[in-house]
C-alpha cells in the first residue's frame, strides 16, 4: 500500500466512527471514481518508478510545450546523489530512444500508446532531442521546425502533464 494511502487509512481510522463513515459516504457520493482514479495513478507511479529508477512521489516532473517543441524535466525533491544520477541516466536514454523513434518507455509507464508519439516517431528525422543536467536531475529539450511534429510534441506534453498530474506550460 502506498505511504499516502496508508497514512490516509490511519487518519480515517483515528476519527470517530460516525465522522469517518459520513466522510466516506460524502466522498463517494461526490467523487464516485476517486478510488479508481487514485489506484490508477498509484499504478502509473509504480510503473514510472520501475521504468525511471526513482520514487515518483519524491521527484518532480514538468512537461512544457514550447513554440518549437517541448521540454521534459525530472528532478529529485531533495539532494540525493544516487537518485540524481539515476534520473540523468534515464533522461539520456530517453533522449536517445526518442531520437530513434522508440517510445516504449512512455507506453509502458502509461499503459497505452501516448498521444503524439506515432507522429514523433514518423517525423523523427525532423526532431532534435538535447539532454542537459539540472541541479537535481535533468531535462530533455525537444525541438523542431516541422509544424506537424510541433503539434504532436504538444499533444505528448499535454497528455504527460495530465496523466502525471505534473506542472508545465503551454506556448
Amino acid at each position: 500500500m502506498p505511504i499516502r494511502s496508508l497514512l490516509c487509512a490511519v487518519l480515517v481510522a483515528a476519527l470517530p466512527n460516525s465522522l469517518s463513515a459520513q466522510h466516506a459516504h460524502d466522498h463517494a457520493a461526490h467523487h464516485p471514481h476517486a478510488a479508481q482514479a487514485d489506484s490508477g495513478f498509484a499504478a502509473l507511479q509504480a510503473r514510472g518508478q520501475h521504468a525511471m529508477g526513482v520514487d515518483q512521489y519524491t521527484s518532480t516532473h514538468r512537461f512544457d510545450a514550447l513554440p518549437d517543441g517541448g521540454r521534459i524535466e525530472l528532478q529529485r525533491d531533495s539532494d540525493d546523489a544516487e537518485g540524481i544520477a539515476t534520473i540523468r541516466a534515464h533522461l539520456r536514454s530517453i533522449a536517445d530512444a526518442f531520437a530513434r523513434g522508440e517510445f516504449d518507455t512512455p507506453a509502458f509507464v502509461h499503459g497505452q500508446a501516448v498521444p503524439g508519439t506515432e507522429v514523433m516517431a514518423a517525423r523523427r528525422a525532423a526532431i532534435r532531442y538535447e539532454y542537459r543536467d539540472l541541479p537535481r536531475g535533468g531535462e530533455v529539450r525537444i525541438g523542431t521546425g516541422d509544424t506537424e511534429a510541433v503539434a504532436a510534441i504538444h499533444a505528448f506534453m499535454a497528455f504527460q502533464r495530465g496523466d502525471h498530474r505534473a506542472g508545465g506550460v503551454n506556448p
